[in-house]
């Protein structure tokens, strides 16, 4: 698989780059604004810096047929790192509607892309899209229980964790879910009738995937639990809330430029914890435009 040459990329809002390795020369943005848990209401932003290394290394992304995960790989590509993504149907992965614009839907045609088929719940798949130059790994699963089975996030992120501990990977951002562990109370009521009845076995899939870092064989990894609000399909804003009162709304284009900060971002400040994530204050919680279940990642 070919490398792309460093050059001149933008990632998030106003932030420009040159990619001379080793020099930390990347600066990305975004907003944290703290919530009451109680009122919830924004209190007047911090602005924060955040410094990513400049593209160089393969980033491995499970979920890459999805909407955040094919997200991760087309904001990765654009700042010059190479892709791996493991998908049952190849041909699935696909240039995404929120950054891709007018490409939507297109295959992607980057020669720093690898798409490899194979399944998350196959062990030795998994293991044959890990390297040691891997330099971090996006899990962004999704799926209807019916379609992938009730312990299909567990058992596959269980792979990628052993993956990533045979080649010394030490990053990795995980998507799960406002409402999991201990979110439960920063879903909006309706949310909540939902988790306990109709999605109560994809909470428990999700809650037990956490439980892989929190307190079991990934808990020595440098992760983060990405819990985002209602996803949205439209193009990045630039904005990502850490919150601490009710989700909101957020666009896959910017759950993903989050993913990667967690991953590139030495000084990354959400190691070890699970941010809930959104873009907007808690009164839109299933925007999705394109039709895709808000927990099909």
């Amino acid at each position: 698989m070919s490398r792309s040459s460093r050059r001149d990329v933008a990632f998030g809002p106003g932030a420009i780059g040159r990619s001379i390795a080793p020099r930390l020369d990347r600066i990305v943005q975004w907003s944290s604004y703290p919530v009451s848990s109680k009122s919830c209401i924004f209190s007047p932003p911090a602005r924060k810096q955040h410094v990513v290394l400049a593209g160089s290394g393969n980033i491995v992304v499970f979920g890459g047929s999805g909407g955040t995960g094919s997200e991760v790989i087309y904001q990765a590509l654009k700042e010059g790192y190479s892709v791996t993504t493991l998908a049952r149907t190849p041909g699935s992965v696909l240039i995404p509607p929120g950054s891709g614009g007018s490409e939507e839907g297109k295959p992607f045609a980057d020669d720093n892309l690898t798409v490899v088929k194979g399944d998350i719940t196959n062990k030795q798949d998994v293991a044959s899209v890990m390297s040691p130059d891997t330099v971090g790994v996006v899990v962004a699963l999704g799926g209807k229980t019916k379609d992938v089975g009730p312990t299909m996030l567990t058992d596959g992120t269980t792979h990628v964790i052993d993956a990533m501990k045979d080649n010394g990977v030490k990053r990795v951002a995980v998507v799960t879910s406002i409402g999991v562990g201990d979110s439960a109370e920063q879903a909006p009521f309706f949310f909540k009738v939902l988790m306990f009845t109709v999605m109560k076995s994809i909470f428990t899939d999700k809650g037990n995937q956490e439980a892989l870092f929190l307190n079991g064989p990934g808990s020595d990894l440098e992760y983060c639990l990405v819990r985002p609000g209602g996803l949205g399909t439209g193009a990045p804003t630039g904005e990502v809330n850490v919150i601490q009162g009710e989700a909101g709304s957020i666009e896959r284009a910017d759950v993903a430029a989050f993913c990667l900060s967690a991953l590139l971002d030495p000084g990354f400040e959400y190691l070890k914890q699970a941010p809930c994530i959104s873009s907007v204050g808690g009164t839109s919680w299933v925007k999705d435009r394109q039709g895709k279940g808000m927990m099909e990642a």
